[in-house]
């Protein structure tokens, strides 16, 4: 009745999906790598630095910066056709902290970025995984004009054991943020003992 029959097609495997969390004091790069990686346009709670917040959040070493996100930075990226990644961006100032609990929960790893201007922004987030015992690596954002350090430095100034990966990035390169996320996943699939 219908002609040619069509032969049933097989079910495709579900791609495996984990949630990681981009995170990293005030201005250090989040929602631009978040940005950059998604391959969908990437949700984003940005709102425009006012008056209100002087004496509030520290623009020291950031001072072009107008915007701020204040909740969260969604994005996805495909790793392989097995392996997607959602990406949570966390806001940076300490006043929107307490959606780092909700937004950690579930979560396999995260992305400390990290700004070599103001390493001492990192210690807050650093803790914050360790305390949880979630698995983190540490990308350090290559801002135009800041000092340069390698990665043993950055892990004496930081005070991190030697099994958590570190290494340089630019959060604008989605080649440079797919290289720290795959080296994010391969740590936590080791630690996992996978």
């Amino acid at each position: 009745m219908f002609g040619n029959a069509t032969q049933p097609v097989a079910p495709q495997p579900l791609a495996q999906s984990v949630k990681i969390l981009i995170a990293g004091g005030f201005g250090v790069g989040k929602t631009t790598m978040v940005g950059a990686i998604s391959e969908i346009a990437p949700l984003r709670t940005e709102e425009v630095i006012t008056e209100n917040s002087s004496g509030i959040d520290d623009l020291t070493g950031i001072e072009g910066k107008t915007t701020t996100t204040v909740a969260l930075d969604f994005g996805r990226i495909s790793i392989d056709p097995g392996l997607v990644l959602y990406l949570f961006g966390t806001p940076g100032q300490d006043r929107f902290w307490f959606l780092w609990d909700e937004l950690s929960r579930g979560a396999l790893g995260a992305v400390i970025l990290a700004d070599t201007r103001r390493l001492d922004a990192s210690f807050a987030a650093i803790d914050f995984f360790e305390r949880r015992g979630i698995g983190f690596s540490i990308g350090v954002n290559c801002f135009e004009g800041a000092p340069v350090y390698t990665p043993g430095e950055v892990r004496d100034a930081l005070d991190l054991d030697e099994h958590v990966p570190i290494m340089t990035c630019d959060a604008r390169d989605r080649r440079s943020c797919k290289e720290v996320l795959l080296t994010l996943v391969e740590y936590l699939l080791a630690r996992a003992g996978g």
